[in-house]
């Protein structure tokens, strides 16, 4: 059996398929960037054979596993095929074991071009996330208070042709109180890593790559301590603008959300507020005065930045106050930066 190591399989220019031979439960938790399920055995079935292995003995555990594998032989080797017609694969499981090398047995006598993943999934997370703390790129921050339209002049930079990656679209959160609001469930912590390694991979070494200013947890998602210790180090341009631009980018970010979930966002706030901003925020809504409602959240958010701003004390830090309410017209003005 041919294997080959994490650093080598993303080293190829031409990648073949990389198969998942894992649960599916293991596969959701989190898999390597492009990698296809094609699970061995259930998420129950993976739990038996565990507890035998375990409570009776590894040859029980064996047995049972062929015993279950045998059904799924034809139905693992058609789902190979549909997955990679060429029949070239890699095939990979949690640690480079019996299923990986159970099922690139198989696919070898169904005549595919097959290598084990060596170490499986624990060493490719390995390589991502020594390869994330690596200096590949130069990161760009971009910076301002709640309400600058970073993630609008961001996709703006993207669309002008700038490398960037959205920490906030990978985490599937916004970042603040309100940031759950029209977004999917949040990804596993350990999944947004191989997110993260997936969009900075494909990006060419030595690229500026712009990110937003983040803190560590974006949501329930806690960033790479390697990558976010490389994110406060790096060159900061702070958004500067007047504060009716950002009650305006607030309004058109929010007030298409019911009244109910405006209000229970504002409600999670009410220590940090305090009893009478929170009730103002509450009639604006009820009102239907989103304006009024933004400018209350700001003064909440307005506090946490200036304190976030003073503790992290970046050293390169270029302000920019911007000529337009405009994203594109705020990312033009950024590309002519030094």
């Amino acid at each position: 059996m041919q294997t080959l190591t994490a650093r080598e399989f993303f080293g190829e220019a031409s990648r073949p398929v990389l198969l998942d031979v894992r649960s599916p439960g293991e596969y959701a938790q989190g898999h390597a960037p492009g990698a296809v399920s094609l699970p061995l055995f259930s998420d129950e079935e993976r739990a038996e054979v565990g507890t035998l292995y375990k409570q009776s003995s590894p040859e029980a555990a064996l047995l049972r596993g062929l015993e279950i594998a045998g059904t799924k032989m034809r139905p693992l080797v058609e789902a190979a095929r549909a997955a990679a017609p060429e029949g070239r694969v890699v095939v990979q499981c949690w640690r480079g074991g019996q299923r990986s090398a159970s099922v690139a047995w198989l696919l070898e006598q169904a005549g595919f071009k097959v290598r084990q993943l060596t170490g499986g999934y624990k060493a490719y997370r390995a390589y991502a996330r020594a390869w994330l703390g690596e200096e590949h790129h130069r990161l760009r921050v971009l910076s301002g208070p709640t309400g600058s339209g970073k993630t609008r002049i961001l996709h703006a930079l993207r669309d002008a042709g700038a490398e960037v990656v959205d920490l906030e679209g990978l985490a599937h959160h916004k970042g603040s109180s309100f940031g759950a609001l029209g977004e999917d469930p949040q990804p596993s912590s350990e999944e947004f890593e191989n997110r993260l390694f997936a969009s900075l991979f494909r990006i060419p070494r030595g690229a500026t790559v712009w990110v937003e200013d983040e803190s560590r947890m974006i949501g329930t998602v806690c960033q790479p301590e390697v990558f976010y210790e490389r994110l406060i180090a790096a060159p900061v341009v702070e958004l500067r603008q007047p504060e009716e631009w950002r009650v305006r980018n607030l309004v058109e970010d929010y007030a298409g959300f019911s009244t109910e979930l405006l209000a229970a966002a504002f409600q999670r706030l009410r220590k940090k507020l305090g009893g009478q901003h929170l009730q103002t925020a509450l009639t604006a809504l009820e009102e239907e005065n989103y304006a009024a409602a933004a400018r209350v959240a700001l003064v909440y958010y307005d506090k946490a930045y200036a304190h976030y701003a003073e503790r992290k004390a970046t050293p390169d830090l270029t302000p920019v106050d911007l000529t337009s309410p405009d994203p594109q017209a705020s990312a033009r003005q950024l590309l002519h930066l030094p």
